[in-house]
């Protein structure tokens, strides 16, 4: 069928559903709902046998819905209504939620029923964030391929909603405003992580810290301490400890207003003098056994500051210096996005602070890459992006979760891009195929990666599943009785590709791109910049989602990258 996603963004979920749509032999295509104008347009340009909308945010113009079948992707139970049915799930403590797929109609999520799948509710409270990512875009995928095998059965019709229905346990919920996201420090530490993940990660939990009106994000249980509440007593690694009516909370990332989201003591600066460092918060970790070590990092939205970077990179020293056999490199909800835009766009010199993040990234990806006294495998379980999916590909060994979605490609963001690419891109996919996967700037599933080449086996299960699972594959190969020939040719394969050319010099290479982009501005990363961190509007579709693309040209980034393979 010819089917239009019609979307407020192109985010990991509709990507998702572009993928399997596509994956299933639809003609997909894809329009981003920035004016009741574009929506029509698109719909009357593309002909659609169905639209699907997986995530809007809008109201549905009735031209559209009246003249095409229009499915929403709501992310409530059958009967749920409303724009904040995830916060309310998490602030209320739902043991059960769910998604549905209904027919778009005059009044908003009430139209008739296509189908719905129910998940149990983690008992910690989820961050919103990851429970979108995770249980509700796990069953709107399933519901979008369901919704398109419906639509084409010329016997089907969607089911009126009915709350008279034992099956209806949904109920209209009015859009949560912020008294509802404000907390007071005097509440005890659970219900401060409930309000805070009610709201994670947008638009943040509401409360005064050090005399700052902040928006609260990233929080965790600490330990139990006595202390005045909204009292800063540690901090570590970014975060702060702040006391509690009872207990303490772990606080990873703050928001002035009218500022940018950041590490919780940045926001704080100065007026954390005098408080000391504290153990019990880690974004990295390293576990040894008998003949595997693990490397974890988990980075708030899967960026990393220079900082961060410098940090991993230690780590990936140290475990690489251990007498291991085999080194897993683990991600954590999102594996890596790369560089952290808010912390550079928040620098007093930002093309500075990209230039020392580039690098410091670098230095991480180089530790990946030179390994030769261990074979590593990298252990991507959350979605990938730009410089993170690189970082991935340094391994010898690429294991993905099936759910995730990988980006390998730095153009939307102005970048020609660094972290050793034009070395462990083209090594795994060829040339030609780099270059189209950077150049079309299109994401990359699971079972694509591996067909690619970009991944060398996808894996299924809960996060869990699938870490235990690496974890086995990591035992098996450390005692695979090929290990010490596996080992040397990694080593030997390391050393004629370095005397063919040195890691070093596709670094420069890279790097003398990336000036010219991050100080002169060459392909608009300063604006693509301030628009993400913004959260600004896209204003039209781009033309790579359109399926515009440039052939030739200075107008096409990805022209000058055939040089470098």
């Amino acid at each position: 069928m010819r089917i239009l996603l019609l979307c407020s963004s192109f985010n990991g979920l509709t990507q998702r559903a572009w993928l399997e749509l596509r994956r299933a032999g639809h003609d997909v295509s894809v329009e981003l709902a920035v004016s009741e104008q574009a929506m029509v347009e698109a719909a009357e340009l593309a002909k659609p046998d169905l639209v699907i909308c997986p995530f809007l945010k809008e109201r549905v113009p009735q031209a559209l819905w009246r003249g095409h079948r229009t499915v929403i992707i709501h992310p409530g139970p059958p009967g749920d209504r409303g724009p904040s049915s995830l916060d309310w799930a998490i602030a209320e403590g739902e043991r059960e939620w769910g998604v549905t797929a209904l027919q778009a109609v005059e009044e908003m999520d009430a139209g008739p029923i296509w189908g719905w799948r129910t998940f149990p509710m983690p008992p910690e409270p989820p961050r919103k964030s990851a429970l979108y990512n995770g249980p509700v875009a796990d069953a709107a995928v399933e519901l979008v391929a369901e919704v398109a095998v419906k639509a084409a059965d010329p016997l089907f019709a969607p089911v009126p909603l009915d709350y008279r229905s034992p099956e209806v346990t949904g109920r209209l919920r009015r859009a949560m405003r912020h008294a509802d996201r404000e907390f007071s420090w005097e509440q005890p530490a659970e219900e401060i992580v409930r309000v805070v993940r009610a709201a994670d990660g947008s638009p943040g939990g509401r409360a005064r810290l050090c005399e700052l009106p902040v928006r609260v994000f990233d929080v965790h249980r600490g330990p139990d301490l006595a202390g005045a509440p909204g009292a800063v007593a540690a901090r570590r690694e970014g975060a702060v400890l702040v006391h509690a009516g009872s207990g303490t909370v772990w606080v990873g990332h703050l928001l002035e207003e009218g500022g940018v989201k950041l590490p919780a003591s940045m926001v704080l600066g100065e007026r954390l003098t005098g408080v000391g460092e504290r153990a019990g918060y880690r974004e990295i970790a390293y576990e040894r056994g008998e003949d595997v070590g693990v490397v974890s990092f988990d980075f708030y939205n899967g960026a990393m500051s220079t900082d961060q970077c410098r940090r991993l990179a230690a780590a990936l020293r140290y475990a690489a210096a251990q007498d291991t056999r085999v080194l897993v490199v683990r991600g954590g909800e999102v594996f890596s996005n790369g560089i952290h835009l808010n912390v550079i766009e928040a620098a007093r010199h930002p093309e500075l602070e990209a230039w020392m993040n580039i690098n410091a990234i670098n230095a991480v990806c180089r530790e990946i890459v030179a390994c030769t006294s261990q074979l590593v495998v990298t252990s991507i379980a959350g979605n990938a992006g730009a410089g993170g999916v690189m970082m991935g590909l340094g391994a010898d060994r690429v294991i993905v979760r099936e759910p995730v979605v990988l980006n390998p490609h730095y153009r939307t963001m102005g970048l020609f891009g660094s972290e050793f690419w034009t070395y462990v891109l083209p090594r795994r996919v060829g040339a030609e195929r780099a270059l189209e996967l950077t150049g079309r700037a299109l994401p990359v599933g699971a079972s694509e990666a591996v067909e690619l080449g970009l991944a060398d086996r996808a894996v299924g299960g809960s996060r869990q599943e699938f870490e235990r699972r690496v974890l086995d594959y990591a035992h098996r190969l450390a005692q695979d009785p090929s290990y010490e020939g596996l080992l040397a040719a990694r080593r030997q394969v390391r050393e004629a590709d370095d005397r063919r050319k040195p890691l070093d010099a596709y670094r420069a290479e890279e790097l003398a791109e990336m000036s010219r982009d991050m100080f002169d501005d060459r392909h608009g990363f300063r604006a693509a910049r301030r628009a993400f961190v913004g959260k600004v509007k896209a204003s039209a579709t781009p033309p790579h989602l359109a399926g515009v693309r440039e052939l030739s040209g200075a107008s096409d980034p990805s022209v000058p990258f055939a040089s470098h393979m």
